[in-house]
């Protein structure tokens, strides 16, 4: 029988594709639909080497290069569901997730070294990480994708290519997870798969060899996705929170920021009416500055409320983690770019800021991606929106109150839906608070919403075992608010 390997036989770039290659792959593929896409790989040792590896990059015509790292499941790959994850920003590298949240290790002895992650997200799952859009990570390209939309069709065809030369991983379940700005990536590329589905089925297009893709769930952590909602709860985690930032909830402010909230709904308000760049912008620059400066004047970690935050050459970094740096590190170590098959001479960021601000430009940031999410409830995808409790920047607050503001087929039944405990499997430990509709109480629910307690922005990294429990129960569709015996 011929191996999937086999199958993804070294070939000659298709129609005069040929961008600049130094590191020759171990396999490279095509696929017909997409002729010009192709995807080279690589099949590294590195982070958790008692698995099957595959690293590269999908080639879009000879100007955009996406980089990817693949991690088959410590626990029957071959039945195991299939996941990508995206790391947010915009502009951030999915590594981030990889080496400091979920992924199979964690960085380690400031970048020169990785550990064993016990709870990598691998121990039950088939796990993607994906450096999109360009330019992002180890991305690469001339050209800037500067919307979401845009950015979710080279995913599609990323999938498609990656499918197509791996079969057996097309057979399970597939579900799209992401963090932070994620909570617009996710829900554009479910509906792209959705959207790309029903006219598969319906036979839509001729003469194609492409197949659906076993869209079962989408999951997103301390996401943002619907801002109109979201931004008017800032005053309520800053001011009324578990972690406020004020002593005084009635002092100036808290007052002040109340107040800034009706012209940023009202900015974005437009930017809903008529999605354009300029109704859009001024409602990110506008409640981006209002809203969120004063956090930082108070030294504080945005991502996280309980800790300060130094941002000063050699402390924390911009971002308030000083082991972004380490990742840097490592990623760019000479050694690590020859197994994953990337070229000496890219330099590997954790997070691209001319990626995040060509998307804040076009006012990306602004516009409703839970519109999308209805349709995908009515079709049988299910969602899954987590939240630490101590994150400013994606608040658990605003999450939930998005949520029960969508009309959707649970609406009715989500918002008459009780917060119940949530404890872990193993321990038994109350790890949060669960809410949910669809299943009849006997699944993990269509759609549900997850609080994690003494968690930031990151919830991987701050409660491992709590987020390895809830993202297995997740997929293996089993119910959260399960009482267990102390």
């Amino acid at each position: 029988m011929e191996s999937p390997v086999s199958r993804l036989r070294n070939v000659e770039f298709q129609y005069g594709l040929r961008p600049p290659v130094i590191c020759t792959p171990d396999q490279l593929f095509t696929h017909p639909d997409y002729p010009q896409y192709r995807v080279r790989l690589k099949s590294p040792k590195l982070c958790d080497p008692k698995v099957k590896q595959y690293s590269g990059y999908l080639d879009i015509d000879d100007d955009k290069h996406l980089f990817f790292w693949f991690f088959e499941s410590r626990k029957n790959p071959e039945e195991a569901p299939l996941v990508l994850w995206l790391n947010g920003g915009p502009g951030c590298s999915s590594t981030t997730g990889l080496l400091f949240e979920l992924g199979p290790c964690n960085i380690a002895d400031q970048g020169r070294d990785t550990t064993y992650n016990k709870y990598g997200w691998n121990e039950f799952a088939n796990m993607i990480f994906l450096d999109q859009p360009v330019n992002v990570g180890f991305s690469y390209g001339d050209r800037t994708i500067n919307n979401t939309p845009a950015a979710a069709e080279d995913v599609y065809a990323f999938l498609q290519i990656f499918l197509d030369g791996f079969p057996k991983y097309s057979k399970t379940s597939f579900s799209v997870a992401a963090e932070s700005y994620g909570g617009h990536y996710a829900p554009h590329i479910a509906s792209t798969i959705h959207k790309k589905n029903v006219a598969l089925k319906a036979k839509s297009f001729t003469n194609t060899k492409s197949k659906l893709i076993n869209l079962n769930s989408v999951l997103i952590g301390n996401g943002l996705t619907e801002p109109y909602t979201q931004m008017a709860s800032v005053p309520k985690q800053a001011c009324d929170g578990p972690y406020p930032i004020y002593d005084d909830p009635d002092g100036p402010q808290c007052q002040s920021l109340r107040s800034k909230v009706p012209t940023c709904q009202r900015l974005i308000k437009s930017c809903y009416n008529f999605n354009s760049r300029f109704t859009c912008l001024p409602a990110t620059m506008y409640c981006n500055v209002q809203l969120f400066s004063p956090i930082q004047q108070a030294g504080l970690n945005p991502y996280d409320t309980r800790k300060k935050c130094d941002r000063s050459e050699g402390a924390d970094g911009p971002l308030c983690y000083r082991q972004m740096s380490y990742i840097e590190t490592f990623m760019n170590n000479a050694t690590v770019k020859r197994e994953l098959g990337v070229e000496p001479s890219i330099e590997f960021k954790s997070c691209n800021m001319e990626v995040n601000q060509a998307f804040l430009g076009q006012g990306d940031g602004s516009k409703n991606t839970a519109a999308l999410i209805p349709d995908l409830l009515a079709d049988g995808v299910r969602f899954l929106i987590y939240a630490g409790n101590a994150d400013f920047m994606c608040n658990a607050i605003g999450n939930l109150e998005w949520m029960e503001a969508l009309d959707n087929v649970f609406a009715d039944e989500f918002r008459s839906a009780a917060l119940v405990p949530w404890q872990t499997l193993n321990t038994g430990k109350i790890a949060g608070k669960v809410k949910s509709a669809g299943g009849g109480g006997f699944t993990a629910g269509n759609f549900t919403y997850v609080v994690v307690h003494e968690a930031g922005h990151m919830v991987p990294y701050d409660q491992p075992e709590a987020a390895l429990d809830l993202f297995t129960r997740w997929l293996a569709d089993v119910p959260l608010d399960l009482k267990l015996a102390n």
